[in-house]
């Protein structure tokens, strides 16, 4: 499968975007925890960002964006992923290292519609 990529999307708010972007290193695992408290980064699969987003988002008045990756491309960097069971049975990609931001690909806007649904430009 050369040249194929595997997109993981992991969701955050503008400002910690911006903050990693000063440091060159994006540090935070989920809302309101980092790297350090939770020992990896969360990423989704796009048909897993939504579900995780109305549980871990849910009444957030930040702006958000959905940071796009290449499983691959993080893998070739050295970078340890692994996927994992969230616990339902679903298994999720986990990123154990800070994310180096120039190996997001994408920045794509994400927010929650009037009726409460997530819905981002993906």
């Amino acid at each position: 499968m050369t040249g194929t990529t595997v997109p993981v999307y992991h969701l955050t708010s503008r400002g910690e975007w911006d903050a990693a972007l000063a440091e060159g290193c994006y540090r935070r695992s989920t809302r309101g925890k980092s790297l350090v408290d939770v020992g990896f980064i969360h990423g989704s699969p796009a048909g897993q960002l939504a579900e995780v987003a109305e549980l871990v988002y849910e009444g957030c008045e930040d702006e958000l964006v959905a940071l796009v990756m290449d499983m691959r491309r993080l893998e070739a960097a050295g970078l340890p992923l692994r996927l994992e069971d969230g616990g339902n049975g679903t298994y999720y990609p986990h990123i154990y290292a800070p994310l180096p931001c120039h190996l997001v690909d994408d920045v794509r806007p994400a927010w929650f519609d009037g009726q409460g649904r997530f819905v981002f430009d993906g």
